[in-house]
């Protein structure tokens, strides 16, 4: 089996990441359709720096998850927790699907709140942020519909395609959480 239903979803599970999976990571990671909403379309990534990415992510303690169709299992996608930081209960969340006839279904929104959801309730974290940048209409609009709220902005501060754009700040607390009908 290439993939475990570590966090069961009714249309999608998430599986810790499987090194067997490179290929299309470094794939969807050079489309810059996705790399450029990741905020990594100016890097080179190759099946070797994306191996690294992975296992200095597993390394430190990172949450790296892959978004699994339940009926089919096929490989949507990847959520993560990042610079999870314990002793304060916080992290930092990333999230994308890789095709794009995928996006736009729901499946990164219940991803992210089986994130959510595990972060809180099986990690213990207090505060999840994330960001987005303000061209990615569709994400902003996923994220608030899972709780996140608009903390602020950095404003002209990622340059794509000859034009600046905002970096918004979002966050989820777990009053916010357990407190809305989203878990």
């Amino acid at each position: 089996m290439k993939y475990f239903k570590k966090i069961p979803g009714e249309r999608v599970y998430l599986s810790p990441v499987n090194l067997e999976d490179l290929e299309i990571y470094t794939k969807w990671l050079n489309d810059r359709e996705i790399s450029d909403r990741l905020g990594d379309g100016c890097l080179m990534i190759n099946l070797e720096t994306e191996k690294r990415w992975i296992e200095e992510a597993l390394k430190n303690g990172d949450q790296s998850y892959a978004i699994v169709l339940n009926e089919t299992d096929e490989l949507l996608g990847n959520i993560g927790l990042f610079e999870l930081k314990q002793i304060y209960g916080t992290a930092t969340l990333g999230l994308f699907i890789g095709e794009e006839e995928k996006r736009g279904k729901g499946y990164g929104t219940e991803a992210l709140k089986l994130m959510v959801g595990y972060a809180f309730d099986v990690l213990n974290l207090r505060n999840i942020m994330l960001n987005v940048y303000e061209f990615n209409e569709n994400a902003y609009k996923s994220y608030i519909k899972a709780g996140f709220k608009e903390m602020g902005r950095r404003r002209g501060a990622y340059y794509v395609d000859n034009k600046y754009h905002d970096v918004i700040y979002m966050d989820i607390t777990r009053e916010d959480w357990y407190s809305s009908d989203m878990k």
